[in-house]
């Protein structure tokens, strides 16, 4: 049951992962593609803010792939904590912890999910079981 508890977690949060990294890089599901994103963190004094673009939609893109198959699993989770931290230093940080006023325990959640399955393995139902 363990096994299939840790599946789960892992699609959902992998395939949110993909969808926030497709918003970032194609624009899909309300996003605002590279050029709105870069923008966007330029603003916030990442620049180039399309490369940083880029990188955060690649890594939450990929990451979240690679999370939801289970396939290096703990390469998976650096990247995609690496994204909620700069998420948390950039953005949420300075409100505070509360998500209700935009701080950052949504993305503390999410960090210690993704860096906990990269500890623990992703269970028995993951790439990674059966290639190593």
């Amino acid at each position: 049951m363990m096994s299939i508890g840790l599946l789960i977690i892992r699609l959902v949060v992998g395939v949110s992962f993909m969808a926030h990294g497709a918003q970032k890089l194609f624009g899909w599901f309300g996003g605002y593609g590279l050029k709105g994103t870069g923008g966007w963190m330029e603003s916030l004094g990442m620049k180039p803010g399309v490369m940083m673009a880029l990188m955060a939609g690649f890594a939450e893109l990929m990451g979240g792939l690679l999370f939801t198959l289970g396939l290096l699993t703990p390469l998976a989770g650096i990247m995609i904590a690496a994204t909620m931290v700069m998420a948390i230093v950039k953005v949420h940080a300075s409100n505070g912890y509360w998500a209700t006023q935009n701080g950052y325990e949504y993305n503390l959640t999410l960090i210690a999910v993704v860096i906990g399955i990269a500890l623990s393995g992703p269970g028995k139902y993951a790439l990674d079981a059966f290639l190593f």
